[in-house]
């Protein structure tokens, strides 16, 4: 398990995301949103999680290995991502391709997200959502998305965003897509609610 990397096993879970919770539970419930629970994510109706570096159901736990397709026979349902369309970008991870974990990494996730949690509950009335086709955390509030990222291809260590839906101008917007903050800049609740705070004063007074 050694050689498996962060980037390696964030991957993994985006796809875990999107074949085993978002994708089935779009196909019986019409939903691909997904919460944090303790230690992991869930469906916001479906009854499967990732937990550590496991795959949980009401009835059995399993280690993230071997191939999605094998892991949701387990569970006994089918892998299968959101349908084509839904949305235009995700892993298009192949469910019947080995893939591994590694602990740690899983852990290092999932911690970033809960956190990112927090900080966005005490942030906005909105209930953050964590979605399929980016795996990141995040609420809209007045056309602007405040969020967490575990990593991504332009940026594969985790960050924080906040993103108009409208393009705004000036140095704090240090994005594409709007500003961000790496883990390391603000990397606890204090800081994500500093963070999250000055951009909605950004964005309203730059628009």
């Amino acid at each position: 398990m050694d050689d498996i990397t962060y980037e390696d096993t964030r991957f993994a879970m985006h796809a875990a995301a999107e074949l085993l919770i978002a994708g089935p539970q779009y196909r019986r419930f019409g939903s691909i949103r997904m919460r944090i629970v303790l230690g992991g994510f869930t469906g916001v109706k479906w009854p499967v999680s990732v937990t550590g570096p496991d795959l949980v159901w009401p009835q059995g736990r399993i280690r993230l290995h071997g191939s999605y397709t094998e892991l949701a026979i387990a569970a006994g349902f089918e892998a299968d991502g959101p349908p084509n369309g839904l949305y235009c970008e995700g892993t298009g991870m192949d469910p019947d391709e080995p893939f591994a974990v590694d602990t740690e990494a899983a852990v290092s996730v999932h911690d970033w997200f809960a956190v990112g949690d927090t900080a966005l509950r005490r942030f906005a009335a909105e209930q953050p959502v964590l979605w399929p086709e980016h795996f990141d955390l995040s609420v809209a509030v007045g056309e602007v998305n405040y969020g967490v990222s575990p990593g991504d291809w332009e940026n594969p260590q985790p960050y924080a965003y906040v993103g108009p839906w409208t393009r705004r101008h000036g140095e704090f917007w240090n994005a594409p897509f709007g500003a961000k903050r790496s883990r390391a800049e603000a990397g606890t609740v204090e800081a994500l609610l500093e963070f999250f705070r000055e951009g909605r004063a950004r964005a309203a007074a730059d628009a």
